[in-house]
């Protein structure tokens, strides 16, 4: 049973119509006792990080994420499993995974401008072996956002893209998870990738 957590700021319903797809149980919910009761925690997120971090149920994150089972932030979502954020000055995270969270400055280091958010297809590159990316192939996956994550020398740093600067676009350790793109919308990748994702969930009951 996935649990989706609702705290008014993600995008539940795509999520939701995801795993519909994939035949996964699922709820959506803000109650804690429900959430760490579920197998696995999905963190969806649209938004500002600041506005995030005071709606989220934090202890309740962290608690469940303590217990080993897999959680998987998405877009706003993964962002807000690091330690901090500069959006609308600085900000802290859930601390779960190293690294900081930054604006597109919009400027190469030429002069050149470019435009902010990030929004449209871009390719994976992976870098490191994961049970998220098992039996997958580098392809697109689809992006809006204004911040990113600067994880490019961290072991959590499972696949990356470029705009304009190095995108985390897919990041991991243990059970914790996190992708900067959409996987709801990705096509093809992206839902190979939830399944993936329900697979390591899978597989984590199947021993205990």
């Amino acid at each position: 049973m996935i649990g989706i957590v609702d705290y008014g700021m993600g995008n539940l319903f795509s999520v939701s119509k995801a795993l519909e797809r994939l035949d996964a149980d699922y709820f959506i919910s803000a109650d804690k006792t429900k959430l760490l009761q579920a197998d696995a925690l999905i963190l969806p997120g649209v938004g500002s990080f600041r506005d995030a971090m005071e709606r989220l149920p934090v202890e309740t994150i962290k608690d469940f994420a303590a217990t080993g089972k897999p959680l998987l932030g998405i877009c706003l979502g993964m962002q807000l499993l690091f330690e901090q954020s500069e959006e609308n000055g600085p900000t802290k995270g859930l601390g779960l995974l190293p690294g900081s969270v930054r604006r597109f400055p919009g400027k190469t280091q030429l002069g050149e401008t470019y435009k902010v958010p990030h929004m449209g297809w871009n390719k994976l590159e992976f870098t490191k072996q994961s049970p998220l990316l098992k039996n997958l192939t580098e392809d697109y996956v689809y992006f809006v956002h204004s911040y990113y994550v600067d994880a490019e020398n961290s072991e959590v740093l499972l696949a990356k893209t470029d705009y304009h600067e190095k995108v985390s676009a897919i990041v991991g350790k243990d059970n914790i998870y996190g992708m900067q793109f959409h996987p709801e919308k990705s096509s093809r990748l992206g839902m190979a990738l939830l399944n993936n994702f329900l697979q390591t969930v899978q597989e984590r009951e199947a021993v205990q």
